[in-house]
């Protein structure tokens, strides 16, 4: 039997790939409440799984799982949304202030110890024209904002988003395995067992990033948000976050907490004492990264490089907004994965071995 794909079969596939990723391309906007549940769903079966191995049913294990997401995006929405909104607006009205106590204190401190005279800098203006940005910005969410509330449109699409997502989210959760196999029944049996190693190879790199990864951002996080609590720095929610956030690059949310915190405790307590206690907790959440959660969560499986990571979410962003930053990942994941194998089958070839 000759299992070789044809050219007219190679011109059909290639077809076929276009035209979907042009009906992607249309449907966007219309498609990023289902991928909200699809993500979410692919999040939540592993413990889904977990709970039916305890004799639960699959409706009972679903029911549980999804009752905890729902209460955790609660809490997201009602709790954490709000504190940071406020540590934001209080971090604006506080920019003068940091900015004039730079201009008298820091400015001097360090033209003393460079010996560079660094008096001509003018913070001033870099303060009026901050103070010009934001409040044209805020003009412009006002504005938005009331564009936004007198349509209809877009209330409605809105509502139908926070109604939609949580019911395809349920029922994709309860029918997951059923979709997997499904799917899986559809891959014609002579490729199927290289299809197969490949969607793995994709899941164990979505998994890592997705499931382990997010999930160390998240942890370190909430430790730095809470060790900066306890040293009494006021934005420490706010910087916290954001060093858990950008921490999936290897050594960037140290640098950039440090550096962010260590500034604001200067400026806030006008005493470097509180810096040493900044450096302890990051100290102490990256000995918690590196020597409990990234062996825990992660494991030793190659996924995502960091700087794939960047580029994908900027790219998808800049090709398709929001759907694309959605999208960006899971493509990445495959491509990898894809030039992976491309790279094992180049260097077993005839043309890479002599």
């Amino acid at each position: 039997m000759n299992t070789h794909i044809t050219d007219t079969q190679k011109w059909l596939l290639f077809l076929i790939i276009i035209a979907s990723g042009y009906l992607l391309y249309l449907l966007a906007p219309i498609l990023t409440p289902f991928l909200i549940s699809a993500f979410l769903a692919y999040l939540g079966d592993p413990a889904v799984d977990r709970l039916e191995t305890i004799k639960l049913s699959r409706t009972v294990s679903v029911i549980f799982v999804f009752f905890l997401m729902f209460i955790i995006g609660i809490c997201c929405f009602f709790i954490i949304f709000p504190l940071i909104e406020e540590q934001i607006r209080r971090l604006f009205t506080h920019i003068p202030d940091m900015i004039d106590w730079a201009q008298s204190n820091f400015i001097p401190w360090l033209s003393q110890r460079s010996g560079v005279d660094l008096s001509n800098i003018d913070l001033q203006q870099i303060q009026q024209s901050m103070l010009g940005q934001w409040q044209t910005f805020g003009s412009a969410g006002v504005t938005l904002l009331g564009e936004i509330s007198a349509s209809g449109q877009y209330v409605l699409l809105w509502l139908g988003y926070i109604l939609l997502i949580p019911v395809v989210t349920f029922y994709l959760l309860r029918d997951w395995d059923v979709l997997i196999q499904q799917i899986g029944a559809l891959i014609p049996r002579k490729y199927n067992p290289v299809i197969s190693d490949l969607i793995k190879d994709c899941d164990a790199v979505l998994a890592e990033f997705f499931r382990g990864q997010l999930l160390v951002m998240l942890v370190q996080g909430i430790f730095y948000s809470i060790g900066l609590w306890l040293v009494g720095l006021e934005f420490s929610l706010l910087i916290g976050l954001t060093a858990g956030l950008v921490s999936f690059v290897p050594y960037l949310g140290i640098c950039v907490g440090i550096m962010i915190a260590g500034i604001a405790a200067v400026i806030q307590f006008q005493d470097f004492l509180p810096v040493i206690y900044v450096l302890i907790v990051f100290g102490t959440g990256q000995m918690l990264e590196g020597m409990v959660l990234s062996p825990l969560l992660i494991g030793d499986r190659i996924g995502l490089h960091p700087v794939a990571v960047i580029f994908s979410v900027m790219a998808g962003a800049q090709l398709f907004g929001i759907f694309g930053m959605l999208i960006a990942l899971p493509v990445a994941a495959v491509v990898t994965v894809l030039l992976r194998h491309f790279h094992q089958q180049y260097l077993h070839s005839r043309l890479y071995t002599p």
